[in-house]
């Protein structure tokens, strides 16, 4: 490209070109070869923009590895659980605003993880799509304490509202899991999802009310909520001999080792109710409580009151019998006396077997002052319904007394007699010593 208004000193030719072999582009004459001008890089900018340094340096910024695995492992879950696009976009936009927080960015690659699906859990609770928090336990094999701790903090860090969540939509979705509609199975054993789901949350109300949910994960109980649900809709012989096992297969689900339990639980709940339906005549078990469900679900508030009523009614008459067995003479009954906090109280005084307050006896609210001398520790066993940590409380820690070697304690006489040789060992004992002193004889 020849230079126009430029002419060689040498030669006066203006015969100029831009010789670009170099680094640094010059114009040179052609007719002479002179060099006519050198460093046009530098004279570039007086007659074009001016580009700042920033701009001429600047690097898209890269996310970090760990960042790109946790947005997969937020696209994983979401797949997994069949989610929309549109919870899988929240979720991802949730999971960058929280990671790049000071309390996410220098934490371990399991809390990470579990931040990524608490996030997709927001997300669903946000959009109307039931998911539980145990579920995404299951999808990370994490500690529900870990996922609590986790969740409580990004929600504070998001500065979003937990969302709330309808037990009928998470039952129903969970209902959906079971492959029972009569195109998976045959007649006898097929059942609606929508019928299914509304005696399952009656059982899930009904398990509520006499406290069988309290501190117990949520799956169990959905399992066997809609177990009893399946058979009490057509207690027929097919359904009431099919066992948990045999429906989890049929039903194509993956069955919960402590669903049994919770089945066990249900039962005896609507045993206590099912004996206060005045036109049963024959006795209430376990085994035919499946065929009266239907009925104690519809008047469960009047036979839950009921059957409180009565529980309270035979205990008082049970503790005015005991009365009058054991007057109160000068000799108490040893099942009488309580077991006082103050080592000095009278130890001739009686204690009143049964509390006077039925309320007390109903809720099991009692006062702490006497609840060490009224009731005995496990007293839920004495109430018709109680929470499953009064029924099975844990057993407490006993820390044994650290005792004193001196030296000069006394030796039984199994012990001395646990020192003293056989014949035998007395023998090989003696031959022992013989080898070893003849060896050091030798050796010597």
């Amino acid at each position: 490209m020849s230079a126009a208004g430029l002419r060689c000193p040498g030669c006066g030719s203006s015969n100029i070109v831009d010789d670009d072999l170099y680094c640094q582009a010059q114009w040179v004459c052609v007719d002479c070869g002179s060099v006519v001008s050198e460093g046009s890089l530098a004279d570039d900018p007086i007659g074009g923009s001016d580009v700042s340094y920033s701009r001429t340096t600047v690097v898209t910024k890269k996310p970090c590895l760990n960042l790109i695995k946790g947005l997969e492992r937020v696209k994983e879950i979401c797949r997994i659980l069949r989610l929309s696009s549109e919870i899988e976009d929240l979720a991802l936009t949730y999971f960058r605003q929280a990671y790049v927080h000071e309390s996410f960015i220098n934490v371990s690659l399991q809390r990470k993880e579990v931040l990524a699906g608490c996030c997709v859990f927001v997300s669903c609770g946000q959009r109307d799509w039931p998911i539980t928090l145990g579920t995404i336990c299951c999808l990370l094999n994490a500690d529900q304490t870990l996922v609590g701790g986790v969740y409580v903090e990004m929600m504070k860090i998001l500065n979003i509202q937990a969302p709330f969540i309808n037990i009928t939509d998470v039952i129903e979705a969970h209902v959906q899991e079971y492959k029972i509609s009569a195109q998976h199975v045959p007649e006898e054993l097929a059942e609606e999802s929508e019928v299914l789901t509304k005696r399952a949350v009656a059982l899930v109300e009904l398990a509520g009310d006499s406290w069988i949910v309290t501190g117990r994960r949520l799956l169990p109980i959905m399992m066997a909520a809609t177990y009893l649900a399946w058979q009490s809709l057509n207690p027929n012989k097919h359904r009431v001999r099919l066992p948990l096992s045999k429906f989890c297969q049929v039903a194509q689900v993956q069955k919960r080792t402590t669903a049994t339990v919770r089945i066990t639980e249900l039962k005896q709940a609507l045993c206590k109710l099912g004996r206060e339906l005045p036109w049963i005549r024959e006795a209430v078990t376990e085994n035919n409580v499946v065929r009266l469900v239907e009925d104690i679900l519809d008047h469960r508030h009047t036979l839950l009151a009921r059957a409180l009523k009565n529980h309270e009614t035979a205990k008082q008459a049970d503790c005015t019998q005991t009365d009058a067995l054991n007057p109160l003479t000068g000799e108490v009954a040893p099942s009488q006396l309580s077991e006082s906090r103050d080592e000095t109280a009278n130890a001739s005084s009686v204690v009143q077997p049964c509390p006077q307050n039925s309320r007390e006896n109903q809720e099991g609210d009692v006062d702490d002052d006497h609840q060490g001398d009224d009731l005995e520790p496990n007293w839920g066993k004495k109430v018709l319904f109680a929470p499953p940590c009064v029924i099975h409380p844990k057993r407490r820690r006993v820390e044994q007394p650290v005792q004193n070697v001196t030296g000069d304690e006394e030796i039984s006489d199994s012990e001395i007699d646990s020192y003293i040789r056989s014949p035998q060992e007395v023998r090989d004992f003696t031959l022992m010593q013989n080898m070893v002193s003849i060896s050091d004889s030798a050796k010597a």
